[in-house]
């Protein structure tokens, strides 16, 4: 009779376990030599998200675990050449957000407060949804957000802005993303990091130009001059 496998890793875990698999075997099987062993940990972490059960856990003796989270926090800010109140409305729309955030496929409002986002994942291997609500708003002032509970992804953000007369509207943006630990979710982690900073710097230059211009930076401008905007 064939033994039925037990659960024992988390459904946050598992849905890590399959994001962070599905992206490494995508990148491993890319690769010319192959790196089978690579091969092998993408396939791994894929069991494990697929099946729920960690043969690691199982050899410890360990029955389902908790799913504790780690923050990725990012912070950057840029001035802008338009008044407070232009770029507060604009941003304050968040359907505005892919514009300029390139990672983004949508964001539709639900209401005044609540909002459905989409994103896309690394390396084109498909896309992931969650709910997020709007924490606090202060016009011309601060815009937050969180993300809903029972989210794939959680994650929370914060736009302050400030008036700096002539010169335009400095903006500060926070964002937090959370990742579960375990095997699945410190490859995670160690993945998402680097990429997470330098696609919301890249993003917060887009909204720069995308506010003052109407149109994205090129790859050679950002290049060029997206690296001073922060410096």
């Amino acid at each position: 009779m064939e033994k039925k496998l037990t659960v024992n890793v988390s459904d946050t875990e598992r849905i890590a376990s399959v994001l962070a698999g599905s992206y490494f075997m995508y990148r491993s099987l890319k690769r010319q030599p192959k790196n089978y062993a690579a091969i092998a940990s993408a396939g791994l972490l894929l069991f494990r998200g697929v099946t729920g059960h960690c043969p690691g856990y199982s050899a410890a003796g360990k029955k389902t675990l908790p799913a504790p989270v780690h923050n990725i926090d990012i912070e950057t800010s840029v001035i802008v050449n338009r008044p407070v109140d232009t770029v507060y409305s604009f941003w304050r729309r968040l359907e505005n957000l892919p514009l300029f955030m390139t990672h983004l496929k949508s964001v539709k409002q639900k209401d005044h407060n609540k909002s459905d986002w989409e994103a896309y994942l690394p390396g084109g291997i498909g896309s992931i949804h969650w709910e997020a609500k709007i924490v606090k708003d202060k016009p011309g002032k601060v815009i937050a957000w969180s993300s809903l509970e029972n989210s794939t992804i959680h994650n929370a953000g914060k736009v302050m802005f400030e008036d700096i007369g002539e010169l335009g509207t400095v903006i500060n943006v926070v964002i937090s993303y959370q990742a579960p630990l375990g095997v699945a979710g410190e490859k995670v982690l160690a993945l998402l990091t680097p990429t997470f900073e330098k696609m919301i710097r890249k993003d917060i230059v887009n909204f720069k130009q995308y506010i003052e211009t109407g149109k994205l930076p090129t790859d050679k401008e950002y290049a060029e001059n997206g690296k001073s905007q922060f410096e």
